[in-house]
């Protein structure tokens, strides 16, 4: 059995409707557990008080918003060096939710930012990199929606997003590469000093496994939606030809 076996768009589509149901069920219930456990069963935090609760929005939502575009990297390079369509629509269908995670990820920092910093927006090299990528994310969409050739859009995207994958880099370690800035450093730490406390720590992670598995679904679905949409094109095509 080989990984490969999944780029034939009947294997992928049978797979991919047996596993769904049970990544919906997970998705649901762990995204229930740590939404209620971060914002309800957690203290007040020592000098930000009930804004830090924010974290079990925006932190998930960042850190997808980075791994969706490392998750399209992936698919656009299969695409150039293997020509398998279904990693082409995958990465298609994944750039939405990553937009989608980086909106989130922007819109619940200015949240934060308001009450912590004084200001909604600062250019922070953090927040301007994430602005960028979100930039990227709609050229990476409009690229595939301008050009009516599949293959090339394909290929032009693919391009976009090797390009883009920088800004996906900086997102992610800009606090680490210029020591300035308003955005603190990384909540998840190997380091005990900077990881936050347990009582914070571990509801955290049950939503970051919340909107990995919620990440999945909806590329697996919206796959399954281009995959569909592919092949009705290529029917009306040839009936046309007819």
């Amino acid at each position: 059995m080989s990984l490969w076996e999944y780029a034939n768009p009947q294997k992928f589509m049978q797979t991919s409707q047996a596993v769904l149901p049970a990544i919906w069920g997970l998705t649901a219930l762990s995204m229930v557990v740590g939404l209620v456990w971060g914002f309800f069963l957690t203290p007040e935090a020592e000098n930000f008080g009930s804004t830090v609760k924010i974290i079990y929005l925006h932190v998930p939502a960042a850190m997808m918003a980075i791994n969706a575009w490392v998750m399209m990297l992936v698919a656009s390079l299969i695409w150039l060096i293997r020509r398998h369509h279904v990693s082409a629509l995958a990465a298609r269908a994944a750039a939405p939710v990553g937009l989608t995670m980086t909106l989130i990820a922007l819109a619940t920092g200015a949240i934060w930012g308001q009450p912590m910093w004084g200001t909604y927006w600062a250019w922070d090299p953090r927040l301007t990199s994430f602005l960028i990528l979100f930039l990227f994310y709609l050229g990476y969409i409009a690229l595939w929606e301008a050009i009516e050739n599949p293959d090339a859009a394909a290929d032009l995207t693919s391009v976009l997003c090797i390009v883009g994958s920088v800004f996906a880099v900086l997102s992610r370690y800009a606090v680490n590469f210029w020591n300035q800035g308003l955005h603190q450093g990384a909540t998840l730490s190997l380091d005990k000093q900077e990881n936050i406390a347990n009582v914070f720590w571990l509801p955290l992670l049950v939503c970051l496994g919340a909107f990995i598995l919620l990440f999945v679904a909806l590329v697996l679905e919206r796959t399954r939606t281009e995959i569909r949409v592919r092949r009705i094109k290529a029917l009306i095509a040839r009936e046309r030809m007819a």
